[in-house]
């Protein structure tokens, strides 16, 4: 027995030399380089943060949108308008001009009239009263109201009725020792006059004679209405100062409408403002273009809509590009490392656009810590210096999280570029390995003392 003992022992003592040697940091210089431990507490986070790091931006292309392209494109200008919009009228009013007695026609001036003598047997009696109506020139009724008769001088007729000028003849015949057989007549009626015009066939001006002059005779004379609606079309007198309205339409039914006396200085309109065929060509106007501005609207959503699908297809391209990039490892990116008593050991990619934390890479990148194995009072993240006096520098910052509530200053605590994120071993499990290593030796140690 004791020969065994004696074997084992020397057999145990020539092993030493294959006992299991673990990773760990040791505080101080050594020729590998000098390093200073610090515990992670809130205070130091926020010396451990002021390290100056900008992570890189995500590319634009993943921040830009296709976008609503360059905006719909106007119509351009449209013809002008043939047909103006009309307003529809309401029910036409009937205002009819105060009712008048017709009064027996009196003379005014640039009447023309004409005077008769039976015919004489001189040549004197031919070249007075008979020369005008030889010559079939009457007297015209000047200025001042007067007529000129040679060998009788003015005689003023101006404001009388036929049969008063022919009383005043008379009398200045006689007084100028002339026969006083003659007759008197108007061959031209120039002193009073009615004007009409608007939706007439021949407007113009009418003189009032002997009769009197009805309205509906007076549109008669004018060739008639040419409207080619009754509902919307009137007739307007403008008398003294004021518009009288009839609608054509009563104008043809009413009789007493038609019969209305026309008076010297009337203006007679025939309003047809509204017309039902314009108003018809103008609301179709409307509609056509309103269907060329919604085709034309149409076509400019249908371009617009092309744009912003070739700018997503460029967009998607650029973007299918850079994550090509970044799974052959050929776009530029900050990576920190994580070794040790972790699940999974490797690189951890810093985001884009934001700054990761210690706990991110260890739940994230190393998928956590291995619990039977890893050592929760030391974690540590290995950090050089920027000082190039200080290349050899290195902070090692220990967080201890034996307390879990220690794991949230884990979420506080920022990552560098090329941080080394290491969980040292427990130290049974430095032991169980140390163990598990020097146990085979054991075996083929005295396997060969026995043999």
């Amino acid at each position: 027995m004791r020969i065994a003992v004696a074997f084992i022992t020397t057999l145990a003592l020539s092993a030493c030399g294959a006992v299991y040697h673990s990773q760990r940091v040791v505080s101080g210089t050594t020729d590998e380089a000098k390093v200073r431990v610090v515990q992670v507490t809130p205070q130091s986070v926020m010396v451990a943060n002021r390290s100056a790091y900008t992570p890189h931006d995500l590319p634009a292309v993943f921040k830009t949108t296709a976008g609503t392209g360059s905006g719909l494109r106007g119509t351009g200008a449209v013809p002008e308008p043939a047909y103006t919009a009309q307003t529809r009228p309401g029910t036409l009013e009937t205002r009819l001009p105060p009712e008048v007695t017709p009064q027996p026609y009196k003379i005014g001036i640039g009447d023309v009239v004409l005077l008769a003598t039976p015919a004489g047997t001189s040549v004197e009696e031919l070249s007075g009263l008979l020369a005008a109506q030889n010559s079939r020139q009457g007297y015209t009724v000047q200025d001042d109201g007067s007529i000129a008769i040679p060998d009788v001088g003015r005689v003023a007729i101006a404001g009388l009725t036929l049969e008063e000028a022919e009383a005043k003849l008379f009398q200045s015949l006689v007084a100028a020792q002339i026969e006083p057989t003659f007759s008197l007549e108007i061959s031209q009626f120039n002193s009073k006059k009615v004007s009409i015009g608007g939706a007439v066939s021949t407007p113009g001006v009418l003189p009032i004679t002997l009769t009197p002059l009805y309205l509906d005779e007076a549109l008669a004379q004018a060739g008639g209405t040419t409207a080619a609606n009754m509902d919307y079309t009137s007739v307007r007198i403008y008398r003294d100062g004021t518009i009288y309205q009839v609608p054509l339409e009563a104008l043809y039914t009413n009789s007493r409408i038609q019969k209305i006396p026309l008076q010297p200085g009337d203006s007679v309109f025939v309003d047809d403002t509204y017309q039902l065929d314009q108003a018809s060509a103008y609301f179709e106007q409307q509609i056509q273009l309103a269907q060329y501005r919604q085709g034309a609207r149409s076509a400019a959503l249908s371009q617009l809509q092309a744009e912003v699908a070739l700018r997503r297809g460029q967009l998607e391209e650029a973007r299918s590009n850079y994550q090509a990039q970044v799974d052959f490892d050929a776009a530029e990116r900050d990576y920190v490392y994580l070794t040790g008593e972790v699940k999974q050991q490797g690189r951890f990619t810093l985001p884009l656009g934001r700054q990761a934390s210690l706990a991110d890479a260890l739940y994230e990148g190393g998928k956590g810590l291995a619990i039977q194995t890893a050592d929760a009072r030391h974690i540590y993240v290995l950090r050089g210096s920027d000082d190039p006096m200080e290349f050899d520098a290195l902070t090692a910052w220990q967080l201890n999280t034996k307390n879990a509530a220690a794991l949230a200053l884990a979420t506080r605590f920022e990552l560098r570029p090329n941080d080394i994120i290491f969980v040292a071993e427990q130290p049974v499990t430095k032991w169980n390995r140390t163990i598990s290593q020097i146990t085979p030796s054991l075996i083929t140690s005295g396997i060969a003392a026995v043999n």
